[in-house]
């Protein structure tokens, strides 16, 4: 059951919060196009929309392709491009 509940998900954009163990570089920034980073405290915050599934395993498996420590992902919004009268 749990395919088809990624299904349904798919395609729809969200604000994410990703957050790595160390502190990257700005040579790191075309490794996640279109995010904000920040560092801080010796971690760096990835930010930005992740517009589906597959957009979002994409970055994780390019943390992991670099050698990172993921410590946590987080969703900050959902359905990004929706106006509060279409969300559910």
């Amino acid at each position: 059951m749990a395919t088809g509940r990624v299904m349904r998900t798919k395609g729809t954009a969200r604000i994410y919060r990703i957050v790595v163990g160390s502190e990257l570089g700005d040579r790191y920034a075309p490794a996640f196009e279109g995010m904000h980073m920040e560092r801080r405290e010796g971690r760096t915050i990835i930010t930005g929309e992740v517009k589906d599934m597959p957009h979002l395993f994409g970055i994780l498996q390019r943390t992991n392709g670099l050698g990172l420590q993921l410590l946590s992902v987080e969703t900050l919004s959902e359905d990004v491009g929706r106006g509060p009268s279409e969300r559910g």
